[in-house]
């Protein structure tokens, strides 16, 4: 088999699975819909190994599969770029992916939904493989839009309960904000390159960058900054960064796999990849990496202090993604692409085994979220606890765990970094290391340690998962340990990524921290003797004193805090804010006119209106028809009288 042929059976083996639990679900019963799509996630994730290895040795494809419309100056195709940036994405979709099928068996046994849920999966698995293996704006766009439709359909699965719904219209709209500056980023590129190709526009983009656009009359923007931002607009929708955050915490209303896959592997990491994808259009302007840097540390630092406050477990885990996610786009800012792909990476390992860690208590606690009503799991389900505490060391930053190396090496290049706002981006990130560390063993510490504090009907029911969701958790427990150490020095200090990320030589903050990198085992000492693992400890110190040691003081903390505690309670007020002003204003702008333009105008004017006029002329004229024969000739007198004035006066 050759490597093209391997590129279309990673893509299509999800859509065939997914296509095969979808239409023939009923025919082939619940086993055969989670058999036939874990298989081909399963051909997916081989084929990723072999091409992760393929490019590895140095070779890489840049082709059209399938050309799909062609016309006067345009011509859109479908198109694979393979290359170290793609393959690795490659390998983490389908990787966790495939864990979280398999988790999903043993999570959604006895549920009615159960093979439409398998199809979903395996169908939002294929949407993003078609966007990180996409050579084109076209096909990255179709990707992106797959996976917006997806998730809109995997928040919502359970469409009986109205907070699902509307946790999915949410996701939907939110994203649909965040998409309209994505679709007019695109629409730049293709207006002033003339092409959708990526090859041929990060070629022309150096003679391209030099151009301005007047958005406002006597205000010219350069074209490369104004193309960078519109994209970066839909990377803060997709990837939720502040404002476009809302959606991501309400996402939870899904089921725990599918909160797993959307805040690990799939959904939230399309905008990392992107801007990462676009870095030859980014460096380019420093104006967008300043934004991007900038919004990405309110994103890390804020969402880190939600998580504080949070006792829904998954809310918890899904405030913790927020922050990552800004580190990430901290490192894009900085230019540092690598360390944001790296943490990417890391990061998709140990978040998915805290959701689906997460998801193993909710079973045993008969879906039960709240931490205030659980404690002392650690000795009814061990397989779990350890695991949930191997990704929150590696969460927090713990070394040797994979999110030290990643985690670390933001932080550094950030304090590297010489663009206008990394003072307060490098802030950010060292702040958000506390708050981290704190939230995670917070999560911990009342979930698993502690007196149980669940009623005796579901302490009498406690006991470990079944073996197919704790063996994804072990199996992701792996990476999360490992991939660190393992990956550190080709991704960042190394040429792993070659040519698919480029980096102004005078921005690039990796290769000058590279410098001083002499190995693992040096860097984990340096580690240890750095701010960021102290601050770590002392999240964790301060987690189990507050938690374990003087259980009574968060209490009084919240009652001295008073507006600060209520602030965050309310996520900044962000959602009222939208629910008002957005929401609000478009209800009341609608009620408008209905008011104004239905009422008044169309059945008030014109259609009731008219039946007025016609009544009126009605009750008129039969005035004049009483049926009386001297009426009749009073009125043929008057109107022979008028005919002969007009006529006389006529002549």
């Amino acid at each position: 088999m050759t490597m093209e042929q391997i590129y279309l059976l990673v893509a299509l083996a999800p859509l065939a699975g997914a296509l095969g639990a979808g239409l023939l679900g009923r025919a082939i019963g619940p086993r055969g819909a989670h058999w036939v799509t874990i298989l081909g996630v399963a051909i997916a994730f081989f084929g990723a190994v072999a091409v992760y290895r393929d490019v590895a040795a140095g070779h890489a494809f840049n082709g059209t599969v399938y050309t799909w419309l062609t016309g006067p100056g345009a011509r859109f195709e479908i198109g694979f770029l393979i290359d170290p940036l793609s393959a690795i994405m490659m390998l983490v979709v389908t990787f966790v992916s495939l864990m979280v099928h398999i988790y999903t068996i043993g999570y959604m046994h006895g549920d009615p939904g159960y093979q439409r849920f398998f199809s979903y999966i395996s169908l939002f698995t294929f949407a993003m493989l078609m966007l990180v293996m996409a050579n084109n704006f076209v096909q990255l766009f179709f990707g992106w839009e797959a996976v917006g439709l997806m998730s809109y359909l995997l928040i919502g699965f359970w469409y009986t309960r109205p907070t699902a719904i509307f946790a999915n219209l949410k996701a939907f709209l939110v994203n649909r904000v965040g998409d309209f500056g994505f679709i007019l980023g695109i629409a730049l590129v293709f207006a002033y390159f003339g092409t959708l190709d990526y090859a041929e526009v990060f070629r022309r983009a150096g003679e391209i960058a030099p151009q301005a656009l007047e958005l406002f009359a006597g205000a010219p923007w350069p074209v490369m900054t104004v193309i960078c931002l519109l994209l970066f607009v839909g990377a803060m929708g997709k990837s939720a960064q502040v404002p476009l955050h809302v959606w991501l915490p309400d996402s939870m209303e899904g089921p725990t796999p599918i909160s797993a896959l959307i805040h690990a592997a799939t959904m939230v990491t399309a905008g990392i990849f992107m801007v990462a994808r676009m870095s030859p259009l980014y460096e380019l302007s420093e104006t967008a990496l300043s934004v991007v840097l900038v919004i990405g540390a309110i994103t890390a630092l804020s969402m880190a202090f939600l998580g504080l406050v949070q006792n829904d477990i998954k809310r918890v885990v899904a405030y913790s993604t927020l922050s990552q996610l800004g580190y990430m786009t901290v490192a894009l800012g900085a230019s540092a692409y690598a360390a944001a792909i790296f943490h990417l990476m890391t990061h998709a390992f140990f978040k998915a085994l805290l959701f689906l860690s997460a998801g193993s208590v909710i079973i045993a606690m008969h879906h039960e979220q709240d931490m205030r009503n659980m404690g002392g799991l650690r000795k009814y389900m061990p397989v779990t606890y350890w695991t949930a505490l191997v990704g929150s060391l590696a969460l927090a930053g713990i070394p040797p765990f994979s999110g030290f190396f990643s985690k670390d090496a933001i932080i550094e290049a950030v304090h590297l970094s010489r663009l206008p706002g990394a003072g307060f981006a490098y802030f950010s990130v060292l702040g958000g290391v506390f708050l981290t560390a704190c939230y995670s063993f917070r999560l911990l510490f009342l979930t698993f340690h502690g007196s149980p504090r669940m009623d005796e009907r579901t302490r009498e029911h406690l006991h470990e998962s079944p073996w197919t969701v704790t063996l994804p958790l072990v199996l992701l427990a792996i990476p999360a340990v490992y991939a660190g150490w393992t990956y550190v020095e080709p991704m960042l200090f190394g040429d792993y990524f070659g040519s698919s990320i480029v980096v102004d030589p005078a921005r690039d903050v990796l290769e000058e921290l590279g410098r001083e990198y002499h190995g693992v085992g040096i860097l984990i000492l340096h580690g240890l003797s750095a701010p960021p693992f102290w601050l770590a400890l002392a999240g964790i110190v301060s987690a189990w004193y507050l938690y374990l040691r003087r259980p009574d003081l968060p209490a009084a903390i919240r009652r001295v805090a008073g507006g600060l505690y209520t602030l965050l309670e309310n996520k900044y007020y962000f959602d009222r804010f939208y629910q008002w002003f957005f929401a609000g204003g478009a209800r009341g702008l609608g009620g408008a006119l209905w008011k104004v333009g239905d009422v008044m105008i169309i059945d008030g004017l014109v259609v009731n209106g008219s039946a007025k006029v016609v009544a009126r002329m009605a009750n008129a004229l039969r005035s004049l028809q009483s049926g009386y024969v001297y009426h009749y000739a009073f009125t043929m007198i008057v109107g022979v009288f008028v005919l002969l004035t007009l006529w006389f006066h006529s002549a």
